[in-house]
């Protein structure tokens, strides 16, 4: 079938990416000197696809810059702060048909895009040992279970394609289910999960090297070793003065949240000490 657009969810804050996304959307960060977002949009466009849709939501207005650039259209979730990523999911319902649908700051080493899909499917790469990722279990390539957690497993990670009739089913049950209790919080893919016998897709297996996802500073680092020293980051590049430190001093990043679930700050360590950062204030605290 004929992919007839990809959808690139931005809408996120990407809490855990703190300070970076404090400072710019984590699609927007650069990676081996292109940014996220751009190196998936320009893949997708040597695929053959040419309606790109991109929902955004945090910073939007730092994404607008793109439709010039690439004739992309910018959707914009109004319910990114108190809904999950199936609000990006209703906010593109009228685009849905032969879909991609990606994350934004995945970062694929090859293109995976093709014109033209057989059938619906989840990527996924195989993690050796324990996982607190989405583990698949499948029979002659179709999925038929997903665990939270596990080991030595094949787990979702990166994009996905839904057929046409794919796309009308799942609406449907979003149709149904966007309003109950409990299901603001859901990610897409748990309404999937609990829809799994309606709606079939395959698993798309992937090498480990193949693609990648950066929750942290931390392992963006190990991705790419520029930001060991230079982590494009204001906020850090001042703790570094504060503290007298290299920005490489600065690891084990951790982010933390207000009551009301905004962003508070993050925890780091510097060699032996760990010390607390809060965002709104710019207070440095040493904890004891």
């Amino acid at each position: 079938m004929k992919v007839d657009n990809a959808i690139i969810m931005a809408a996120g804050t990407s809490s855990r990416f703190a300070p970076l996304s404090y400072e710019k959307p984590k699609a927007l960060i650069e990676v081996r000197g292109e940014i996220l977002i751009e190196r998936q949009i320009k893949q997708q466009k040597e695929a053959g696809i040419d309606e790109i849709i991109i929902v955004t939501g945090y910073m939007s207005e730092k994404f607008q810059y793109l439709k010039d650039k690439y004739g992309v259209k910018l959707v914009h979730n109004p319910d990114y702060l108190i809904r999950n990523n199936n609000s990006s999911i209703n906010a593109v319902k009228e685009y849905l048909g032969n879909s991609y649908i990606c994350s934004s700051d995945n970062y694929f080493v090859e293109n995976p895009f093709e014109k033209e899909v057989d059938e619906s499917y989840y990527s996924a790469v195989y993690a050796e040992g324990p996982t607190d990722e989405w583990c698949i279990k499948d029979e002659n390539g179709w999925i038929k279970d997903v665990k939270i957690g596990g080991r030595d497993s094949w787990i979702m990670l990166g994009h996905v394609f839904w057929s046409e009739s794919f796309s009308k089913k799942f609406l449907s049950i979003l149709e149904e289910e966007y309003y109950k209790d409990g299901t603001a919080d859901k990610l897409w893919e748990s309404i999937y999960i609990g829809h799994i016998d309606e709606l079939n897709m395959k698993i798309r297996k992937y090498p480990n090297d193949f693609i990648f996802e950066f929750d942290t500073l931390d392992e963006l680092r190990l991705f790419d070793e520029s930001y060991i020293d230079d982590t494009r980051s204001e906020i850090l590049k001042g703790i570094k003065e504060r503290l007298g430190i290299e920005e490489r001093d600065i690891r084990e990043l951790k982010s933390f949240k207000d009551r009301d679930n905004s962003a508070a700050g993050f925890c780091f360590s510097v060699f032996e000490k760990k010390y607390r950062f809060f965002y709104k204030t710019e207070e440095l605290k040493e904890e004891i």
